[in-house]
């Protein structure tokens, strides 16, 4: 049986980076997306952000959206305490990113997500951003971290994977509705790319790998100062769909 749900994703390291510090997960058998962006200021991050979707892809998930929460935060958890022992073994001080995963379920779609990495739903012709940028201030071009210090500068970001000690791993949870699509990305769609942006491509592109497709193309297209990528699921594919 085909599962309800149609996935694509896509990766690139944009024009001014030298290395692709994102990694990707689209792993349509069990219900598992994700995206994790590398700090681009620390040592590895693309060490961090390939461990988090390696170890995400490799997990069996139950069909009862609480137990699969609780597993995927345990798992994020043990990344997180592997990351800090990495970072101390080269004398870094931190090896970490950000992430936003996306799990289905028979009834229920549930997103979480540490730092900056995003998660959008488009439903009944709009764009709704899903998730809350743990962030102090405005944002800025450079990805760094502050932790929760409140004198830290505008821009930093106050969580990641691997940054500290202690994890926090944020959650909203929705009900599955035939033909909503959800948008995963790095910044470094958002930096390029408005809501408003986003949204059109939305309507424009029901097929998930034409959305990601324009939406990769257009960052790409302006400045791609970081590092792009983004995935997109669109429920109940048995419906027609037309790009």
């Amino acid at each position: 049986m085909n599962p309800p749900y149609l996935s694509a994703g896509r990766t690139e390291t944009g024009h001014v980076r030298r290395h692709n510090e994102d990694a990707i997960l689209v792993a349509d058998v069990t219900g598992l997306w994700a995206v994790a962006d590398g700090l681009g200021g620390h040592a590895a991050g693309d060490v961090a952000s390939a461990l988090i979707v390696e170890q995400l892809g490799s997990m069996r998930l139950s069909t009862d959206i609480t137990e699969t929460m609780d597993a995927i935060e345990d798992e994020l958890l043990r990344i997180n305490h592997r990351l800090r022992t990495i970072a101390r073994e080269r004398r870094a001080d931190a090896v970490a990113s950000t992430v936003v995963v996306l799990v289905h379920t028979r009834d229920l779609v549930a997103v979480g997500w540490v730092g900056d990495s995003r998660a959008y739903v488009f439903e009944d012709g709009r764009l709704q951003q899903v998730t809350q940028d743990h962030v102090h201030g405005d944002r800025s071009d450079e990805t760094r971290f502050g932790g929760g210090n409140a004198r830290a500068p505008a821009g930093v970001l106050t969580r990641a994977v691997g940054a500290e000690d202690r994890l926090y791993v944020d959650w909203v949870v929705r009900a599955r509705r035939p033909g909503t699509c959800f948008v995963l990305c790095s910044d470094g769609i958002n930096k390029e790319l408005s809501d408003a942006d986003i949204e059109l491509h939305c309507r424009r592109h029901a097929d998930p790998q034409a959305l990601i497709d324009a939406l990769v193309g257009m960052a790409l297209d302006r400045a791609g100062r970081d590092n792009v990528s983004a995935v997109a699921v669109r429920l109940d594919p048995f419906l027609e769909v037309h790009s």
